[in-house]
């Protein structure tokens, strides 16, 4: 919080009275709990309905039963303590103890068992007596609640914790007060160690008791922090700030400087580097050019050479094809010409074999009639006589003669045989001449 200009009220005073009325209020016992009903005496009473659940805001504890005879259900992460009238220590003590209970000579106190977190925002003054804001937290927990719950307020009925945290956040802004004035600003803002080390030990003094269980609360101290440390005042804050940005616009400009002289200096080279480059490329392009142009010379000239080479093997490959193909003519001319002779031969070879099959025909047919019986060949001659007969000349006249003597006709049978005998031998002289002809051919 902050002043205006023309306000010369203490605003930190303002805020410590603050503080002061709102920790009254916190530190008040609310106790105004709902009246209790009379117990009812009358029968009907003792055969009533079981009494409804009662909840608060910090546990679910539940209560069954009717009249004296009730049960208290606590849940498993929240302490109790339970006494009875006449007994000097409690009849039920524990972590989620249930327990019957007897509203006329019985009570209980439940409190919760989970870890606990105060915040705190300390209005402090340090060494240079200006204002800071310190934000940090503390989370505790109850390490024995047979110590806790004889020396803390655990009475409020809606938050139990309430007044246990208020009491160590007190003490806790107290130790940051204490710790905070000894130190400077800068100290405050560079390193919070030393305010962390001061708080942890204060609270361990006051909720531990410094290793003796019964100086303590029975509570244990489970990790103390610092979040933020804020100075209140914007000039100061401003003031605090101005060498550090000083010092940085400085370093800016020192680096701003260098890096316009590093730019300079690397944009001039690399005008000198894009200058050689250009020239390094155009040196590389006529080189290439110049490659290029004697590979196409190179590759034209090998060309020309493989051209040649092909016509000298295809006119190679014609001529010994047309060598081939007079060979091949030559080689069928002669085959042909072989081919007419071998037939030739094989013709001559058949007609002299014919010519000799018809000789030994002939030859056979002449011995066959060579050898035929005298008979036969009468036979034979008896039937060409007609064809004989047709083959004569006609004669001019035909006489015939009548012989009437018998001397006349003996002499004509006489001549009948001579001329009988003529033929047969002319048949066998005939026969004769065949063989000899035979003989000839052969």
């Amino acid at each position: 919080m902050s002043a205006k200009p023309n306000d010369n009220r203490n605003v930190y005073l303002d805020q410590v009275v603050q503080q002061k009325v709102q920790l009254e209020k916190d530190l008040k016992n609310r106790r105004s709990m709902p009246a209790r009903a009379p117990v009812p005496r009358s029968e009907a009473a003792l055969t009533a309905a079981p009494a409804p659940v009662t909840a608060t805001n910090a546990c679910d504890v539940r209560i069954t039963g009717f009249w004296r005879w009730r049960n208290v259900i606590v849940p498993p992460n929240a302490y109790v303590v339970h006494s009875r009238r006449g007994r000097s220590q409690p009849v039920t003590i524990g972590l989620g103890e249930s327990f019957r209970f007897d509203p006329v000579t019985d009570a209980f106190l439940v409190v919760p068992a989970a870890m606990q977190t105060i915040v705190i925002q300390a209005n402090t003054i340090c060494k240079e007596r200006q204002g800071l804001l310190v934000q940090a937290y503390v989370q505790w927990i109850i390490d024995d609640f047979e110590i806790a719950y004889r020396k803390l307020d655990f009475s409020d009925p809606e938050d139990p914790m309430k007044i246990v945290n208020v009491q160590l956040r007190e003490q806790a802004e107290a130790a940051i007060k204490d710790k905070v004035a000894t130190m400077s600003i800068d100290d405050v803002l560079a390193d919070k160690q030393p305010i962390i080390e001061e708080l942890t030990a204060r609270l361990r003094a006051v909720a531990e008791g410094g290793g003796d269980p019964d100086k303590g609360l029975g509570l244990s101290i489970v990790t103390v922090q610092i979040k933020e440390a804020v100075v209140c005042s914007p000039r100061v804050w401003e003031m605090l700030q101005r060498p550090f940005r000083a010092e940085r616009d400085r370093a800016a400009r020192v680096v701003e400087l260098e890096n316009s002289s590093a730019v300079a200096a690397r944009e001039s080279a690399a005008e000198q580097a894009k200058a050689k480059l250009r020239i390094e490329a155009r040196a590389e392009q006529a080189r290439l050019e110049l490659a290029t142009e004697s590979e196409r010379l190179d590759r034209e000239r090998e060309e020309r050479v493989r051209r040649a080479k092909l016509d000298a093997q295809a006119r190679e490959q014609t001529l010994a094809l047309e060598q081939a193909r007079l060979a091949q003519e030559a080689e069928l001319a002669r085959i042909a010409q072989q081919a007419e002779l071998e037939s030739a031969e094989r013709k001559a070879e058949s007609d002299r074999r014919r010519e000799e099959c018809a000789v030994a025909v002939e030859a056979a047919r002449r011995q066959i009639d060579n050898d035929r019986s005298p008979e036969s060949v009468r036979m034979a001659m008896v039937r060409a006589l007609p064809g004989i007969a047709k083959s004569l000349p006609n004669p001019p006249q035909l006489r015939a003669l009548t012989i009437a003597d018998a001397s006349l006709d003996a002499a004509l049978r006489s001549l009948v045989s001579e001329l009988k005998s003529s033929a047969d031998i002319d048949s066998h002289a005939m026969v004769r001449g065949d063989d000899d002809d035979e003989t000839r051919a052969r």
